[in-house]
This record gives C-alpha cells, structure tokens and sequence, in this order.
C-alpha cells in the first residue's frame, strides 16, 4: 500500500499560489544540492520563507577553550554562506495580528513535536518560532501550516514582515474602531505583493485601535496605523494617522507623521506608495543604512512625504484596495458561549491574584480578557495543545499572541474565569503578573541565535525566579515597570521602550572577553512606545541583579522624568559601571 506524500493528503486544503510557492521552494533545494543554486541566492530564498539560521550552523561551536568541529551527514553542503546543510535552523510562522484558531493552534503543537524540540516560541512580533529544525522537513511543515490558513512566506528576509496590531482589537475600551480587518487587509494585500520584492532591508507595519496604551506600539515602526475617526457632516468618518521610519536596533528612530488622517479607503494605496518609494530610494548595498528610518532621515519628512503623495498618484486603481470594506465584520470575532458575570466570587487566593492581574473586561458586558502568561515567551506542545482545547471550549477561534511574548484569550465569560484558571492550573500557565515587572520579555539571545552576545534568556530566567520571591513585598509603583531584555544591540527583546532594559555588549575584562549587559532606563511603553530610554552604562552579567534592586529603590525618581537625578543617584548609589 502507498503511502501519500502531504503534498498529495493536503493539496485540495492549501491555497493554490501558497501550494506552489512550498512546491517552488523544494525545487530549489534540490538544485542547491547539485550545486546548481548559488549558495547566497538560495540563502536569500530560503529566508523569504521564514528558514532561518540558528547558533553554531557553522558546524563549529567554541566549548569555552577550544573551537571545535561538529560532523554532518551533508559534508560540504551548505544552505548559505557559512551555513551547514545539516545543522538545525529556526522555522518562523507568521501569525498576523498574532490571530490563531483552535486547528492552528493543533497543528502548531504538532508540528513542534514532530520537526523541532517540542517548544513553540512565541515572539514579539506576534509570531511562532521553531527551533532545531532541519531544513529537509520544511517543506511538509509549510504544507501542513498552509492547510490551516498559515503561510512562512516573507517572515523574514528583505519583505514586509509580520504585521502586528493590539491583542484587544475590537474588544478595548478606548479604542477608536477595531483594527483587525485593516491590518489583515494590508498584510495579504502586501504578501509577495510585486512592489514590496526589492528592499534593501526588513520593513515591520503595525496597527493601533488608540494613542495613549502599548496597543500596536506603532512609535518604533516603519509604517505605523492609529486609528482615528472623526465627524463629517455629521457622520463618524474612520480613518488612520500613519507615522513612517521608526526602528529600534543600533540607532534607534521614533516613527515621524506621514498623515494625520488617511480616509480608510486610503490605507492600502498610500502603503503601497510608501513601499514603492522605500524600494526605489531606500540604501541597498550597505545593509547597516537601509531601513526606512534612515531614508527618512536623509530626505526629511516634508520631502518623503511629498514623494509618497506623488506616487500615490501614479499607482493604477486596485480593486483590492477597498473590496474589504463592503465587509468589514468577516474579520470579527464570534464568541463560544454567551456573556455572563460570575455570580458567586471565589475566594481562593491564588484565583484572585491571578484575576487581578491577569484579566480586564471587555467592552463587550459580561466577557473578559484573560492573559496567560509564556515563561520566556515558551509554551511545550502539550502545553499548546492544552490551550487549544480550552479555547475549543471556553473562546472559540478567539486566541492571539502578544508582543510581551504571551497568549490572550478574548470573549472569556467572566463566569467561566474560575474554570478556565483550573484549567490553566493543571498544565503550569497559571502564573500571575502578567503586564508587570515580574513578566520578562527576552529575546533568544545566545541561547540559539548567532547574533547574540549575552544570554538574555538566562537573564529573564533569574530576574523572574527573584521577582516571583518578593511579589508579595513590591511597591505597587515598581509592579508597574518593564523589564525586557536584548540579547545584542538588534533589540527582538525591545529594550529601549522598557522601564528597565538589558541589551548584551561584550567588554575586555584581564584580557579576555566577558559577556556584559549595557542598562537603558526610563522608556515608554505606553503612548505606542511613546519614548526611548537612556544608556547608563554596562555591568557584568553577574551584577545585574543588583543593578536592578538599586533601580526599582530610586522608582519615583526617574518615573517622574527626573533624568539627571536619576543618573546622579545611580552613580552615587554604585552603580557606576566597573569590571569584575
């Protein structure tokens, strides 16, 4: 009896131009292993499909004497410059809006076990990532992702990668409107889209329902969407003010208004115009200067703006660009079960802690937001899987993944939060904290990626186990802080909007290289990561904990924009930056 490939068990269940970009994909892996394939172009193929590399895929790995040599079955093969056929990599998922069902979420949890190490990562850009996974089982994992409505494509190289939005939209309170169906919109407008294949860098779109909360954080992004609505002859008239050119990384940059007010119909067209002139204008051989903040800083905001405009006017009329209004409710959420409140109030201390910080109403009556907290944004297939089931029962098709490296829950009736907590209980996600100095983000550091230079992983592990140990003693001011850590200068944990961040540099200590973490303080979650913090110096990995106990003392100082005597008192208090 034959057994069918997935190509053949799920052909009729993918979208056909999905199916044939995975089919195009194993065709070029089997011309990169006859060396008919340019080892760099299939590099930068094999990234646009979000097959990325990993820590040590060089085959060489240092065991802190000596460099040494790790054997592959493949020999010489390579899947990119200085990259090992056979070494495991990283399989990114774009999520976007951080959406998930109840069948994705299955497949996901399979697909862990299955190709990887049994550990979904969530990120903080809404995404899933798989790590140790060979490069000769993606194709399968694309096929079986694809017949649940999930697509790799572009989740990384020189594209437009996931688009984000809050995992509250259209069940905030103070938003405007909800975000969704635009942000999906201009996601699959733009995915493999003609005008967005020529980048000289990534290029990140995020979507925000109102201006003072994190929401979409569209501050730092290179196309941001808040939305705004306002009247007009007395109707209510939706619309966007975009922001273009903010980053973070090395040189971070705080996005600069392209509109105050783009009509809805206008969204997609005045996108498109800003990725066409990014893709004509924007740095293409030296990659340090080709984000679109640094076009932005070239050209100044009057003249990109002018530009933007002008080429809006040039692009032909696209149906695509406002079919989605005519139904703007296909993209809503449907809940599992009808609202209620809880009727009697459960006393159990544990519940109540978690209740507290874990859940906010919905404007909806008598549902909730509920927030479960990922230790280091992981969650085991198990775990997964689990989670599906409860959002089976309780939600429904509801679920999403947030940029603080968590999963919400939306349309929980708030009588069900006693249920859903002992569900939660029983597979460990039952931690409190969620939003609060306790609830670390933390990029993978050098735990698998090969940028980095300190273990931000391992600085989130031990700053949470001491956090957890005096949550019942921390001022209600410090609870509120931020902690995100980076495990290098790129900032996937960003830093530069915490309250307290932690990016890894490396400094010659005796005359050998010690891994360090440079302290940024004072940035702004709120406002859309409305600011960026200041550098204060770097310390010994081994002494951030106590970097952070003089911190979180001097709380009020620099919460109330006291900068100098923030950075006097630091100084004054120890913490000036010194060696071992």
């Amino acid at each position: 009896m034959s057994v069918l490939t997935w190509s053949e068990r799920l052909g009729s269940q993918m979208p056909a131009d999905w199916a044939r970009q995975i089919d195009v994909f194993e065709t070029q892996m089997q011309l990169r292993r006859q060396s008919k394939m340019e080892e760099r172009v299939f590099s930068e193929t094999r990234l646009r499909r979000g097959v990325y590399g990993q820590r040590y895929d060089n085959g060489q790995r240092h065991d802190g004497q000596t460099t040494q040599h790790v054997q592959y079955p493949c020999g010489s093969l390579t899947k990119g410059p200085d990259t090992i056929w056979d070494a495991p990599g990283m399989q990114r998922v774009k999520l976007p809006m951080g959406r998930l069902t109840v069948a994705q979420m299955e497949v996901l949890a399979e697909l862990a076990e299955e190709y990887s190490d049994g550990i979904l990562h969530v990120t903080t850009r809404q995404d899933v990532q798989l790590h140790f996974v060979h490069i000769d089982d993606t194709p399968d994992l694309m096929r079986r992702l694809a017949a649940v409505g999930i697509t790799t494509l572009e989740a990384c190289g020189n594209s437009v990668r996931n688009v984000t939005a809050c995992p509250c939209a259209g069940v905030c309170a103070t938003e405007a409107f909800d975000v969704t169906p635009y942000a999906h919109a201009l996601a699959f407008f733009l995915l493999g889209h003609r005008d967005v294949q020529d980048f000289g860098r990534k290029f990140k779109i995020a979507f925000s329902g109102c201006a003072d909360e994190a929401c979409g954080l569209t501050n730092f992004h290179c196309l941001g969407a808040q939305a705004v609505s306002r009247a007009v002859e007395g109707t209510t008239q939706h619309g966007f003010r975009i922001v273009v050119g903010g980053g973070l990384g090395a040189v971070p940059r705080a996005a600069r208004v392209l509109t105050d007010f783009a009509p809805e119909a206008e969204l997609l067209p005045i996108a498109q115009a800003v990725c066409r002139v990014y893709a004509r204008l924007g740095e293409k051989e030296n990659r340090s200067r080709a984000r679109i903040k640094f076009l932005v800083d070239k050209l100044g905001i009057e003249e990109f703006r002018k530009l933007v405009f002008a080429e809006r006017e040039k692009i032909p009329d696209d149906e695509r660009w406002t079919t989605f209004l005519s139904d703007l409710d296909a993209q809503s959420d449907r809940p599992k079960r009808p609202g209620a409140r809880l009727a009697v109030e459960c006393s159990a201390a544990d519940f109540t802690a978690w209740r507290t910080s874990n859940v906010k109403p919905q404007r909806q009556e008598g549902y909730a937001v509920a927030t479960v907290r990922l230790p280091l944004g992981d969650a085991t297939a198990h775990q997964f899987r689990r989670l599906a089931d409860l959002a089976r029962t309780i939600t429904g098709d509801t679920v999403r993944t947030t940029a603080e490296q968590n999963i919400v829950f939306r349309w929980v009736p708030e009588a069900a939060l006693p249920e859903f907590y002992q569900e939660l209980r029983e597979i460990g996600l039952d931690q409190p904290g969620a939003g609060t100095i306790a609830d670390i983000t933390a990029c993978p550091g050098t735990d698998t990626c090969k940028l980095g230079i300190s273990s931000s992983r391992g600085l989130a592990r031990v700053l949470e186990s001491r956090l957890a140990h005096q949550a019942a003693t921390i001022h209600p001011e410090v609870a509120k802080l931020r902690i995100k850590t980076s495990g290098c200068f790129n900032s996937c944990g960003q830093h530069h909007v915490a309250d307290i961040g932690f990016l890894g540099v490396s400094r010659n200590v005796g005359g050998r290289r010690v891994a360090h973490f440079q302290l940024v303080v004072g940035g702004q979650w709120a406002h859309n990561g409305g600011s960026f913090g200041l550098a204060i110096g770097a310390f010994p990995s081994r002494r951030v904990p106590e970097v952070l106990h003089t911190l979180t003392a001097r709380v009020h100082d620099w919460r109330h924009g006291r900068w100098g005597m923030c950075r006097r008192s630091c100084v004054l208090r120890g913490l000036r930056p010194r060696g071992r």
